[in-house]
């Protein structure tokens, strides 16, 4: 398929081995090299010695484990040999096994192992969260942002580096490429509300529209745009949305002139430290308990809650601002609403009908 006059083909190059699986083959060759050595020390003694299975197994761990004990039968001359060569070359072995199992829990492999396995589980889980494909400096304010609204989310990114210092930080990520369906499947877009395409180039966050459109048509996708005149392609590709930097920061000028009121006030909003106040919505899904109640039950007298400033209705798509409290609530509205992040998390669970935390 061609898309802003490149084509794209395959799932992608072989990438280099994750260190997951580095330490999987790391741990692989320590069993290995000491299964090795005691199957050749058993077998060894059987056919020199005639002992029994047993009595030579015994003997071959007291020897590699250099324990001290005596000898399970008399040995032979030949015997006593076998045993130097043993001794010589299998503790030699089982000192290099141990040091790099050693190694491998020094150097936090394996903590990184169980951290990885836990967040796969953690995504497993997720439904009806984000995924942020990329990791530019745009991706880190919509991270910030949705951490800030108690938003779950999913990062992937192609570099090994920036996803284990992700996970380190607590923060659920996959290392791949956001384009092939693979990647985008252990991100969980089958159970997802939205993706963000903010990948380093136009192309690549058209294929990942129409990958991840293709995976779940219902989910939603926005995407950035890196040059001029790519919007409609973008969009054609299966981006709900497309975001021009350029354009809004064009706009931001123009109103840091004519509007310095009103834009310092979204600006203090957005950056306060002492609580994280936004303009949010709230969808009403079928089910919710809300249905038919007068719409005045939202709105709370008491101070610092949120405010209803408009709701958008499914019927008409048409704003309705400041609604009539007694007007009911319906399905598929959506609230506009001013307040404090948790607040309106709490209330969001409540329109749903599921349990606050």
């Amino acid at each position: 398929m061609t898309v802003l006059g490149i084509k794209k083909s395959g799932h992608g190059e072989i990438k280099n081995m994750t260190s997951l699986y580095e330490m999987h083959r790391r741990l692989a060759d320590v069993i290995g090299l000491l299964l090795v050595v005691l199957f050749a020390g058993t077998v060894g003694y059987v056919l020199i010695e005639g002992w029994t299975w047993f009595d030579a197994f015994y003997m071959t761990v007291i020897t590699l484990a250099t324990i001290g004990y005596g000898e399970t039968n008399p040995l032979s001359p030949a015997g006593r040999v076998f045993t130097l060569f043993l001794i010589l070359g299998g503790v030699s072995i089982v000192a290099y096994a141990f040091s790099m199992l050693t190694s491998i829990i020094v150097e936090g492999q394996l903590s990184v192992v169980f951290r990885r396995r836990r967040m796969e589980k953690e995504i497993e889980k997720l439904s009806g969260h984000f995924i942020v494909c990329g990791m530019s400096h745009s991706a880190r304010v919509i991270i910030e942002e949705l951490e800030k609204t108690r938003r779950s989310f999913v990062v992937v990114d192609r570099s090994h580096e920036t996803v284990e210092k992700l996970i380190a930080d607590g923060i659920n990520a996959i290392e791949g490429d956001a384009t092939e369906e693979e990647v985008l499947m252990r991100a969980g877009v089958m159970k997802a509300a939205g993706v963000f395409a903010v990948l380093s180039s136009d192309q690549s966050n058209a294929f990942l529209a129409l990958t991840a459109k293709g995976l779940n048509p219902n989910i939603r996708v926005v995407s950035t745009q890196k040059e001029l005149g790519v919007r409609q392609q973008l969009l054609r590709s299966g981006a709900d949305n497309v975001v021009n930097p350029q354009y809004i920061g064009g706009l931001r000028m123009v109103s840091e002139m004519v509007r310095p009121a009103t834009v310092g006030f979204l600006d203090a909003m957005m950056r306060q430290r002492d609580s994280v106040v936004r303009f949010d919505e709230i969808a009403v899904p079928d089910g919710s308990p809300l249905i038919g109640r007068p719409i005045g039950e939202i709105r709370e007298t008491r101070s610092h809650a949120p405010l209803l400033v408009a709701v958008l209705e499914q019927e008409t798509n048409r704003y309705d601002i400041n609604p009539d409290p007694g007007r009911p609530v319906k399905p598929g509205d959506r609230f506009v609403m001013i307040g404090e992040a948790s607040q309106l998390f709490d209330l969001r669970k409540r329109i749903e009908g599921k349990p606050m935390a």
